[in-house]
């Protein structure tokens, strides 16, 4: 008895899970259904193209930002050679300045 109680609930179950069939619509509700389906369909390829225009700009953007930090790795030691070659024409311009200032002194000196 079991078993059959068992395979009338199986049964009422795989009745409920059949998909109803839903009645034909008319004319015009097929039309008007047919126009909203192109309408997504439309809406659909849009999105579609603008991910792909996205990607390849994501893409392209990836590139361009990774030759830009190469190019910073290379340009790197260079930077840093410079900044020492400023530093040091700095320390000699102060150098220079020191003596002149001291020539200068004395030339004063030497009128008064």
């Amino acid at each position: 008895m079991s078993e059959s109680l068992w395979e009338s609930e199986a049964a009422e179950e795989a009745q409920r899970e059949k998909p109803v069939a839903e009645p034909v619509a008319e004319s015009s509700d097929m039309t008007l259904s047919v126009d909203e389906f192109s309408a997504l369909e439309e809406r659909i390829l849009r999105t579609v193209n603008l991910v792909k225009q996205e990607r390849q700009a994501r893409a392209a953007a990836e590139e361009h930002a990774a030759k830009a930090e190469l190019l910073l790795r290379e340009q790197a030691p260079l930077t840093e050679r410079l900044q020492k070659e400023v530093s040091a024409l700095r320390g000699e311009r102060d150098h220079v300045r020191q003596r002149v200032e001291r020539l200068l002194a004395q030339l004063d000196s030497l009128e008064v």
